[in-house]
């Protein structure tokens, strides 16, 4: 299967810098989004050949998860136990043999005044993927807004105290990946430097000074499927890449 995931920073405005084209050409099996900042009806956002899930914020052009998939899944759940619909974070999809979850995990922000709320939400995303995870494998992927080592930012000095690099939230990286998850771009490229985002900000994109913010996690028990995991640092269009997992499963 190929699997990709991509902050689009509004679907509408990405539609017009080539995400058809790509969606197309790469023909992904399960192709989901982060930060659509639209509701149902705003656009024309099905796609032949795909099932499409969304879940919007209440707030007008803000966050949102949408994800499109060749095969139908057995069953769709949209937030953690309820929790994160007001801001479109969670979408699940329940498959035979794995359970597919999309997440836009909440940004800290200036001055990290959504701390404490992301601390809560990764507490609850670990006890969820864990409860996933006693019944069937589990892939998570998305925008997880953090760096996790210094190999994954550009500038790790100048940024220990900002938001998607502080120690909080790089620890709740580490407990997540101790519960059972596996990076999966790591487990194939253990040294290699790539992003996945660029600040608008200071010719950051063209300077290359980004952040590895997007992932794909797997459980451990099918960490030894996977094939291949990349980031599609060309691809234009959002100030993220889009990321790929290529897993037999």
């Amino acid at each position: 299967m190929k699997l990709i995931s991509w902050n689009v920073n509004g679907i509408r405005a990405c539609i017009n810098k080539g995400f058809n084209e790509f969606f197309e050409r790469e023909a992904a099996d399960i192709f989901c989004i982060q930060e659509t900042k639209m509701q149902e009806g705003q656009a024309d956002l099905d796609k032949a050949g795909y099932y499409k899930f969304m879940s919007s914020a209440q707030k007008k052009g803000y966050a949102g998860t949408l994800v499109y998939a060749k095969q139908e899944p057995l069953s769709v759940t949209y937030g953690i136990d309820g929790k994160y619909n007001d801001e479109g974070r969670v979408i699940t999809l329940e498959y035979d043999n794995f359970y597919f979850v999309c997440a836009y995990v909440p940004n800290s922000q200036e001055e990290l005044k959504r701390l404490s709320y992301r601390m809560v939400y990764e507490d609850d995303v670990r006890e969820y993927l864990s409860k996933l995870k006693t019944k069937k494998p589990v892939i998570y992927t998305g925008d997880l807004n953090v760096a996790h080592n210094e190999i994954d930012l550009k500038n790790p000095k100048s940024n220990t105290k900002n938001a998607g690099f502080t120690k909080e939230e790089r620890g709740k990286f580490n407990e997540l990946l101790a519960s059972g998850m596996i990076d999966t771009f790591r487990l194939k490229y253990p040294d290699k430097v790539l992003y996945s985002w660029w600040s608008y900000r200071f010719n950051a994109r063209a300077n290359n000074s980004g952040w590895r913010i997007d992932y794909f996690l797997v459980s451990e028990d099918i960490k030894d499927k996977v094939i291949d995991a990349d980031i599609y640092t060309d691809v234009l269009g959002s100030d993220h890449a889009p990321v790929k997992l290529e897993i037999n499963i």
